[in-house]
């Protein structure tokens, strides 16, 4: 897919939800991310400053895989890594708040106007 740019946030929203199409991928976005914040606020609970790395670790350690073996694209931090910090957050609380075929749609939508 060819690389994208957008003049705000809420242009590259539905981009970023479009690049997490498929809910598998999602769903291990959401794993990665709260296990890597799991791991940093025990960590951090216990004065280990060490590891705080786990959220990025983890984190992306887990995210980025699925891009390449579920969506089999490169994940929109490559060339958005501001924006797609924020769009990752609002994924997961959509998510959170039981909002994901939501996202289903919004990806959708954006991937028959501009696939």
């Amino acid at each position: 897919m060819t690389q994208h740019t957008f003049d705000s946030y809420e242009e590259f929203w539905p981009y970023y939800v479009a690049m997490h199409s498929r809910a598998a991928t999602r769903w291990v976005h959401l794993t990665g991310t709260l296990t890597g914040l799991a791991v940093t606020a025990y960590g951090l609970a216990r004065g280990r400053l060490r590891y705080a790395a786990a959220l990025p670790l983890i984190g992306y350690g887990t995210a980025w895989p699925a891009h390449f073996l579920i969506e089999k694209n490169n994940p929109a931090t490559f060339g958005h890594p501001a924006w797609s910090l924020r769009g990752d957050a609002q994924m997961i609380r959509m998510m959170l708040a039981g909002r994901d075929a939501e996202l289903s749609e919004i990806a959708a939508k954006w991937l028959a106007e501009n696939g």
